[in-house]
């Protein structure tokens, strides 16, 4: 390797630490010239020489001076003393300044190092260390602190999308294998009939329809997660229920489920087809997780300020304590990729989207079996 450095690399001048120093140092200086000069101007006004007859001559420093020239002389070796010792003072001070300015520098600006080569040593893979910074609660604890919660959040981060291309790899290898697998062995089967072509046609085409799904999914939740919402309009939260019930209707009367709708207006401002799979989720999931013969009840209101969106059905019994692990992606009823419809981001999503339009969203579990999610938005005015 070179000894070239990128632009980011190359040093941009004295650092803070000499900056602050020389600053200091100039500062005194300054001041010490200035009490210098007036030092030395202060000692030759204050020079008086008494009053001789005139020829007089006097001796001062082993030299005779006449009586008409004692006051200039003394006060020239008045100055001059003065200009000796205040050299003397000045270079001490100015380097005494120096020397404290660059030790204590250095150590009020060690906690900027010590971020400075925590950041150099960070990667992906090490993001678990902290500055964790003692002392004095000031500005630079502050700076410390503010730096160790970055690294909180992006270790956070990191280690959920770690986990959701995991899941998501896993999820896209199951429809993948399966369509490989029957096209493989009808393949190696010379006696394949019509039929047998038939049936792999229909487990590839389901296989690939799941793929699908969960490829549209993925790029919804990333869309919702990464850019938020772009086309903003006033919808009504009744609405949007009425046109996401068609699409599961169907099914929810082959199940037979008795479903109760108490859906007033509920306008807020957002885009509406997010906020049409928002209903086309929870209700999605109050049928597919809920029981043969059950029941599926939605609400939707509006009060000062907020619109109500409640999704509540029967289903198979929820760990109130894992109610939370619902809204994870790849969570079905919450059991863990083991359910064969959906993709598992139903809630996700859902959780995604309220956020992008500055929502709340929460479930808990139903007494005897299923769930409730419950959406909060802004009221559009």
């Amino acid at each position: 390797m070179s000894g070239a450095t990128g632009p980011a690399q190359q040093r941009r001048g004295p650092g803070l630490r000499a900056r602050i120093t020389l600053l200091a140092t100039a500062l005194v200086a300054v001041v010490a010239a200035l009490l210098l000069w007036l030092g030395w101007m202060l000692a030759g006004d204050s020079v008086v020489s008494p009053s001789l007859p005139a020829g007089t001559t006097v001796v001062v420093s082993g030299v005779n001076v006449k009586a008409e020239d004692l006051t200039e002389v003394l006060r020239d070796n008045a100055r001059f003393r003065v200009l000796i010792a205040g050299s003397v003072a000045f270079v001490c001070v100015v380097g005494a300044t120096a020397l404290l300015a660059w030790t204590f520098t250095g150590r009020v600006l060690k906690p900027l190092r010590d971020v400075t080569g925590t950041a150099r040593r960070l990667s992906a893979e090490s993001l678990e260390e902290r500055i964790a910074l003692r002392g004095p609660r000031d500005e630079v604890a502050e700076l410390s602190d503010t730096f160790d919660a970055m690294l909180d959040r992006l270790q956070a981060t990191f280690s959920s999308q770690r986990q959701f291309v995991a899941n998501a790899s896993h999820e896209l290898r199951t429809p993948l294998s399966v369509i490989r697998t029957e096209l493989d062995v009808t393949l190696a089967d010379p006696g394949a009939d019509a039929e047998e072509l038939r049936r792999m046609a229909g487990v590839v085409s389901s296989a690939a329809m799941r793929a699908n799904q969960l490829v549209d999914a993925l790029l919804l939740l990333a869309r919702t997660d990464g850019m938020g919402i772009g086309l903003v309009e006033r919808v009504d939260l009744a609405t949007v229920v009425g046109s996401a019930w068609q699409a599961v209707r169907t099914e929810a009367e082959r199940r037979r489920l008795r479903a109760t709708f108490t859906c007033a207006p509920a306008p807020v401002n957002g885009d509406p087809a997010l906020l049409e799979r928002v209903a086309g989720n929870l209700l999605e999931n109050g049928v597919r997780h809920n029981v043969d013969g059950g029941w599926l009840d939605v609400h939707s209101s509006v009060r000062p300020g907020w619109a109500t969106l409640r999704v509540s059905s029967s289903g198979m019994p929820v760990d109130p304590e894992r109610v939370e692990e619902l809204f994870e992606s790849f969570r079905r009823g919450g059991v863990h990729r083991t359910a064969h419809t959906g993709t598992g981001l139903g809630l996700s999503i859902v959780r995604a989207v309220v956020r992008a339009h500055g929502g709340t969203v929460a479930a808990e579990a139903v007494h005897g079996g299923g769930l409730t999610v419950t959406v909060h938005l802004p009221a559009a005015h």
